[in-house]
């Protein structure tokens, strides 16, 4: 008989997820509390503590949870390679820290790994918004901006509604793909540091191993309260980074939708790699604007050797 972590043939179907923070603890504690409380799996809990600042460390070990921590926020690029690196579970899911998962989130993605019957995929969720930003993917429905105002009975009568269906080809928060998988593209490229783009460039280096399963998830549903922690660092240039990396722009992979020619460059965008590499010096120019001193500590657990 199957229990709440493995099904009828034993497999075991809970993920790892990550979870990295930077002294936002009252969002992260909505945020575990709702893996807590709405998933039907039992889940690997990871978080990577950046700076620390508002007692995020502390609460994290009062919770016992595994961590990673650094004095100084790392990007989301390596916070996330330095939590995954804790991992046990097959499949590792990427959690930010301002979302609030909804229940049956991780039924609707076990339902499709069974169904993709490949370790080959690579899935995202249907995000829920308080406000409507003109990007097409999520829902929007307003129950608050944060957990002060956060209306938790409205979301929970309302998160399922409406139905579109999933969507191939097609990327959103948050992301989950099978740990080997991640392994053997090296997790995210950390020359994206701080992150602009990592996904895209994730989905990239996916697709040159064969992958081809990308999938948005409709019937996972993630409470987003859109809480910007990009707002308070130096942005690097990721879509000028991934033309100058890959030949291609992202938006003419993206809208291809893995069709012929997706990964033809076209004229324009070899001239556009051509001219951003006779005059910049990316990705090292913004990685040093970003980090100048090039600060890179990092503990993962309460490990003082790194």
């Amino acid at each position: 008989m199957a229990d709440a972590s493995t099904n009828a043939h034993g497999a075991d179907l809970g993920f790892s997820i990550v979870v990295p923070t930077w002294n936002n603890l009252e969002y992260l504690k909505l945020c575990i509390a709702s893996i807590e409380a709405n998933s039907a799996y039992a889940h690997e809990i990871i978080v990577h503590v950046n700076e620390d600042a508002d007692g995020t460390l502390a609460w994290v070990r009062e919770k016992g949870l595994r961590h990673s921590f650094a004095p100084k926020n790392l990007g989301v690029a390596v916070s996330v390679n330095l939590a995954a690196s804790l991992a046990t579970k097959p499949w590792l899911l990427y959690l930010n820290d301002d979302m609030w998962v909804c229940p049956g989130w991780d039924v609707a993605l076990v339902a499709e790994i069974e169904r993709a019957r490949t370790d080959r995929i690579f899935l995202s969720s249907r995000l829920i918004e308080p406000k409507d930003t003109g990007d097409t993917r999520p829902m929007i429905l307003d129950c608050g901006t944060g957990p002060e105002n956060f209306d938790r009975d409205k979301l929970l009568a309302h998160y399922r509604d409406p139905t579109r269906g999933d969507e191939r080809f097609v990327f959103s928060q948050p992301t989950m793909i099978h740990r080997t998988l991640w392994q053997v593209v090296g997790g995210y490229s950390v020359e994206f540091s701080p992150g602009m783009s990592t996904d895209d460039d994730l989905v990239m280096k996916l697709w040159t191993v064969g992958c081809r399963e990308f999938r948005l998830v409709d019937a996972c549903r993630v409470y987003h309260f859109a809480c910007r922690s990009t707002g308070r660092i130096r942005k690097n240039k990721g879509s000028r980074q991934f033309l100058l990396k890959w030949g291609l722009r992202w938006k003419r992979f993206r809208d291809a939708r893995g069709g012929e020619g997706a990964t033809t460059a076209t004229f324009s965008d070899r001239l556009r790699r051509a001219l951003h590499a006779l005059k910049s010096t990316h990705p090292i120019e913004d990685l040093e604007g970003w980090n100048p001193k090039a600060e890179w500590d990092w503990r993962i657990g309460d490990d003082e050797r790194h």
